[in-house]
């Protein structure tokens, strides 16, 4: 006998009741001036880790039969009442009889409709394009420039087609419009009950997703980064004596981007309102991102198109108020920062850990960033083959991340809300 009762151990595994205030938890969306401190069950560190886990949508690819080459992935949202809008994409290309890797995150905003799509079908679109400019070199490599271009070149054309496929539904596009009543472009849209394909194409261009896309060539030489908006790509690197560096891939595509403001700006003169209290025409904070249609067309798609794709059942207020700066579209880029990264394969070349990332992780790490990667950097590389195995390197760095103990974690997992206190997480650690 373990000399612990019944009753004792059904009281351990559920967690003695605590107390968690507004500063306790790492990245918090609520305010300071809400009803703090509030309950949470302070589990122990094996629930605790099996609840993060069950939370975490984890999902692992062996890149090779070595597992040398591998990555895992996870999306956290530990609110109960509300559902991630992030996505995370981990696929091998083959291409010609050899294979490429393509991972990638994806933070969707004002619905999941669009990042689902984009998360299912953004590897089909690069498989595409690969195939085609493969196909074109026969036997002779690629050079890196060209496959960057190309990388851009189908992450656009995907975007394209998302406001193209619904105006190609209007013979004369936009300028037929003016032509058709409210009720005879409903018929055209409201086809649910034949199948729903016009819906679900026009319901694509209402939501929309930030994008960080990561490719690996088939020898492991070179990774290419395709960034639209504000996740985050890291490379930490060994540097021997047991020491790591990390550094930062992308840049992000935002008001805190002085770049990116000037960039807008440049593109619309005149229009000191297209980039209003750091957001696009005062609404948006990407400042480039897949979907997000109304910020791309002229104001007619969104008030003849979207406006009776749900015909007088959403308040339109919110809407005009950017439609009303809307004057020279496009205001949201889909052409993404593409970064070329070359790396060693040989046996005995440095461990490397290519880091993807959406923005609610950078919110919990804080100032911390450097600390926290350094941190799960070093517990990993003393990690043997088996513990890698059996606990995902992507939730060992979330773990560290939430403050590396049971009560730190149980906090975030347990804490008594009805609405989200952290943003979304995504995370996939590639090993390269």
């Amino acid at each position: 006998m373990d000399g612990m009762s019944g009753s004792s151990k059904l009281s351990c595994e559920a967690g003695l009741t605590s107390s968690a205030s507004f500063g306790d938890i790492p990245g918090n969306l609520c305010s300071p001036t809400d009803d703090w401190p509030r309950p949470f069950r302070n589990l122990s560190h094996d629930a605790a880790w099996e609840r993060l886990a069950a939370a975490s949508n984890l999902h692992s690819v062996k890149f090779d039969t070595s597992g040398r080459w591998r990555a895992d992935a996870l999306n956290f949202q530990p609110c109960a009442e509300t559902s991630s809008q992030d996505r995370y994409a981990i696929q091998q290309i083959h291409i010609q009889g050899r294979i490429w890797t393509l991972s990638a995150v994806f933070d969707g905003h004002l619905g999941s409709h669009t990042v689902e799509h984009v998360a299912r079908h953004m590897p089909i679109i690069v498989r595409e394009h690969l195939e085609v400019i493969a196909q074109k070199h026969g036997n002779r490599a690629v050079p890196p420039p060209l496959i960057a271009d190309m990388f851009a070149m189908a992450i656009r054309n995907f975007d394209d087609a998302i406001a193209n496929d619904v105006l190609e539904l209007f013979p004369g596009g936009l300028a037929s419009l003016s032509r058709l009543s409210d009720s005879q472009i409903q018929e055209v849209l409201d086809d649910q009950l034949s199948g729903g394909q016009n819906y679900t194409k026009a319901r694509l261009c209402m939501y929309g997703t930030t994008a960080l896309v990561a490719l690996v060539d088939p020898d492991h030489k070179n990774l290419w980064l395709a960034n639209l908006g504000d996740c985050q790509g890291l490379m930490v690197s060994e540097t021997g004596h047991k020491g790591w560096n990390m550094e930062v891939l992308t840049r992000l595509h935002n008001g805190e981007n002085p770049l990116e403001v000037q960039r807008v700006m440049n593109e619309h003169p005149g229009e000191p309102e297209c980039i209003l209290d750091g957001r696009v025409l005062g609404a948006i904070a990407p400042f480039r991102c897949l979907g997000d249609t109304p910020f791309k067309q002229p104001p007619e798609f969104t008030r003849r198109i979207l406006y009776n794709l749900y015909p007088g059942q959403h308040d339109t207020s919110p809407w005009e108020e950017f439609l009303m700066r809307n004057h020279t579209p496009p205001y949201i880029s889909s052409t993404p920062e593409v970064t070329h990264y070359p790396l060693d394969p040989s046996p005995r070349a440095p461990r490397k850990y290519l880091i993807l990332c959406s923005d609610g992780f950078t919110d919990i790490c804080g100032t911390n960033q450097r600390a926290i990667v350094d941190q799960w950097a070093r517990a990993a590389a003393c990690s043997s083959s088996r513990e890698l195995d059996e606990k995902s390197l992507a939730l060992r760095l979330l773990w560290q991340a939430l403050g590396n103990d049971p009560t730190s974690v149980s906090r975030v997992l347990t804490l008594n809300m009805d609405s989200p206190w952290l943003d979304d997480i995504s995370i996939i650690v590639q090993c390269l």
